[in-house]
């Protein structure tokens, strides 16, 4: 494609222009814009993302569908581990928290940049495994993890980050008698409010994740005494999409003050795990940290608190998931049929929805959208983009600022890397989107659509059934 240059998003859309994808990769955030890092306008005026007209991959893999922009995502790898090496003095690991988006493709392109991998379910783990992800750089998260789980962490050794009594009791039990230890993390639940939706704070103490800081000594206590469990280090996690830094100084603070007891308690702990939720910008409003204030804060105040805890520097980890695929994916839709209401709104609809993107029914979240075939036009209609499914809450925006569309034309809504596929569903019987990979002008599919044929495939009808189908 030949490119006219940056992409100039009209200034009443209420969009920002976005600098040129070759310019200042190396230090520019992912989050200082809306769209992918190697957005720009063709000479055709489609919206290109990776040197691939949206327009064209949307008529080569249909609709809707979700489009990654490579080199997005492997800059955000980048500035996480080069800003690390810069502000921390000691040995770190950066793991990508991969329930915001868990495919083999994506978990293959981390652990080039050489991330690690943080998983919550057994799925999520094979994934990993499946993609070539180094056991040793695997963490196993959750609630209620179950026995199949468990003993696949055990079998395939990672690491697991043990999040209650319960589950410290099934590992006890299930590792009695093994001549090599097991590495655990203990999960810990900080009591640190940060301001983002309900639904994703985890730091609190009214959380389901975490033992709470009067058990903590007693966990430490037993621990100690299990020759088959290796505890490694401290985790804690205090939330998603946030865009304060003071929370997670405050979170160095409670670790390594847990840390020093750790070590006191006879625990062999040589890593901490500050965990991740650092926001990303899905508005012009939204002002989120860069990657590096955010690792410049963790790493200055780990060091700060272990000084004054006259304790060794740990190992450093923290596990970032929306922050590195989140502003690397858009999802295109086709529009079809609209709806005026005189004096009230006017709807236009697309063919996804609520199944493809689940965040704004759930979370109220808000996104921005674009026309990626005709680019240039003026922003002249205030509307609503409604999904397809039987819902009156199926809302992917609203009042969005767009050209007066047509049936057919390209709507791309941005910033949905995160927590879209990974929370998407088939409901109304929805197919699964398709995914494209996008990087040089050359697109790869790494996620199939989908099919009727699919949706169907674990049905059963009972014997006595078939009768109706004569």
């Amino acid at each position: 494609m030949v490119s006219t240059g940056p992409v100039g998003v009209r200034k009443n859309s209420g969009l920002q222009y976005l600098p040129s994808a070759s310019a200042g990769l190396e230090t520019r955030s992912p989050n200082q814009e809306i769209l992918p890092l190697t957005a720009r306008v063709n000479d055709q005026d489609h919206l290109e993302i990776g040197g691939c007209d949206v327009a064209t991959l949307v008529k080569q893999f249909g609709s809707p569908l979700y489009i990654v922009d490579e080199e997005t995502l492997r800059t955000a790898c980048r500035q996480y581990c080069s800003a690390f090496s810069r502000y921390y003095p000691k040995e770190t690991l950066v793991l990508y928290a991969s329930k915001a988006w868990s495919c083999m493709a994506i978990c293959a392109i981390v652990a080039s940049e050489g991330l690690g991998v943080d998983v919550v379910s057994g799925g999520e783990l094979y994934t990993a495994l499946q993609a070539g992800v180094s056991a040793d750089k695997i963490y196993l998260h959750g609630n209620n993890k179950s026995q199949e789980e468990l003993q696949l962490a055990i079998a395939t050794g990672c690491t697991i980050v043990v999040d209650n009594w319960q589950e410290l009791h099934d590992l006890t039990e299930m590792t009695a008698g093994s001549s090599q230890p097991i590495r655990i993390m203990l999960r810990l639940t900080p009591g640190i409010e940060c301001h983002t939706h309900e639904y994703i704070r985890t730091g609190h103490l009214d959380n389901k994740f975490g033992f709470a800081p009067e058990q903590i000594e007693e966990v430490f206590n037993l621990v100690s005494q299990q020759q088959s469990l290796k505890c490694i280090g401290l985790h804690a996690h205090i939330g998603s999409q946030i865009f304060e830094l003071q929370p997670h100084e405050d979170l160095a603070v409670v670790l390594v003050q847990w840390f020093k007891k750790a070590i006191a308690c006879g625990l062999p702990v040589t890593e901490i795990n500050v965990g991740g939720g650092l926001g990303i910008r899905y508005t012009e409003a939204d002002d989120p940290p860069s990657i590096e204030a955010w690792v410049r804060t963790v790493s200055t105040a780990i060091v700060k608190a272990c000084s004054e805890q006259q304790v060794p520097l740990p190992k450093l980890l923290c596990e970032p998931g929306r922050s590195l695929i989140g502003s690397s994916t858009v999802t295109a839709y086709r529009v079809g049929s609209e709806k005026s209401i005189p004096g009230i709104r006017k709807y236009i609809s697309v063919d996804g929805g609520m199944s493809d993107n689940p965040r704004p029914i759930t979370y109220q979240a808000v996104y921005r959208a674009v026309l990626a075939n005709r680019m240039s036009e003026p922003a002249t209609e205030i509307v609503t983009i409604a999904g397809k499914h039987c819902e009156s809450g199926d809302i992917l925006i609203k009042d969005a600022q767009l050209p007066k569309t047509q049936p057919g034309d390209i709507l791309v809504v941005m910033g949905t890397g995160a927590y879209n596929y990974s929370m998407a569903s088939n409901y109304n019987r929805l197919p699964r989107l398709a995914a494209v990979l996008v990087k040089d002008g050359e697109s790869n599919l790494i996620l199939q659509r989908e099919t009727y044929q699919d949706l169907i495939k674990q049905d059963r009808l009972p014997e006595r059934l078939l009768a109706n189908m004569q």
